[in-house]
């Protein structure tokens, strides 16, 4: 697949992959937690989602099998237009969004949400 578009917030970032690998830790658990998207026809597709444990409100999905210490799942969900990430300072990092080797963190200071959404055409 060729590279792709992502705004975040007001800037775009191209992506080699295509796709790109959120991860965080949950606010109350403190568990990790990485979830895969691609973009594709103007769109994001959760393509995989795998969590560090279960616990409050992150249990793992249907057919999650365990892969090196995660609960790693393909969820079973329509694609969404952007994603909107909460920056509330309450997990002692943000969000830290990579694209193969290169990553950076988001949020990880209390603010305003950050709103990831594929380039327009």
């Amino acid at each position: 697949m060729t590279g792709a578009c992502l705004l975040v917030g007001a800037t775009a970032l191209t992506l080699a992959s295509g796709g790109f690998d959120l991860t965080w830790r949950h606010s109350v658990e403190r568990t990790e937690w990485r979830e895969s998207w691609r973009i594709a026809d103007g769109a994001l597709r959760l393509t995989e989602a795998a969590v560090k444990g279960s616990g409050a409100g992150m249990d793992p999905g249907p057919g999650a099998r365990l892969v090196d210490g995660w609960w790693v799942w393909t969820p079973d969900l329509a694609p969404v237009p952007d994603l909107t990430l909460a920056a509330s300072g309450a997990t002692g990092g943000g969000w830290r969004l990579c694209d193969g080797a290169t990553c950076q963190e988001l949020g990880a200071e209390p603010g305003a949400a950050i709103r990831l959404a594929p380039c327009p055409d």
